[in-house]
């Protein structure tokens, strides 16, 4: 008997995929559901109705997510009263997206503006402490002009 195959990466899958911890999963999924057009995929039931695994598709990559696990030593941004991460995400429409996401209860931490890198680019923070960045490409420009430009800026210091 022949099979075929087994793909180092599964279909679907990239290279580099976020796992998120948060406090209730639940409530996670349904907000990047509504904030993120997120699109469920798996969801493992574990002990006492927590989340034991999930993934979602949001635009053409995946993001993994599980509920927090204190006997793991999983625990969420919001248990940790914070995070050094932040989740970066190309849209079509970063202005549609971003409000989109600020009306499903994310916090605006830098409105959207046009960035010297080429992006059109805001920052939020999610009801479980996840930093996002979201961000539509608008300018193609050279590392020499990036230089230019970001050397050009008026810094505070």
């Amino acid at each position: 008997m022949t099979s075929a195959a087994v793909k180092p990466i599964p279909d679907g899958m990239h290279s580099l995929t976020p796992y998120l911890i948060c406090a209730n999963a639940a409530d996670a999924i349904a907000f990047y559901t509504k904030a993120f057009n997120a699109v469920e995929q798996v969801r493992l039931p574990g002990p006492g109705g927590k989340v034991m695994h999930a993934s979602l598709k949001i635009g053409d990559s995946m993001l993994m997510l599980t509920d927090e696990w204190p006997e793991h030593q999983a625990f969420g941004p919001a248990t940790l009263k914070g995070t050094p991460v932040t989740i970066h995400l190309y849209v079509q429409d970063v202005d549609a997206s971003f409000k989109q996401a600020a009306d499903a209860g994310a916090t605006v931490l830098m409105p959207v503006t046009d960035m010297f890198w080429g992006d059109r680019y805001g920052q939020l923070q999610d009801p479980f402490g996840h930093r996002w960045s979201l961000a539509t490409h608008t300018r193609d420009l050279s590392p020499e002009e990036i230089q230019q430009a970001m050397a050009s800026m008026k810094c505070d210091g």
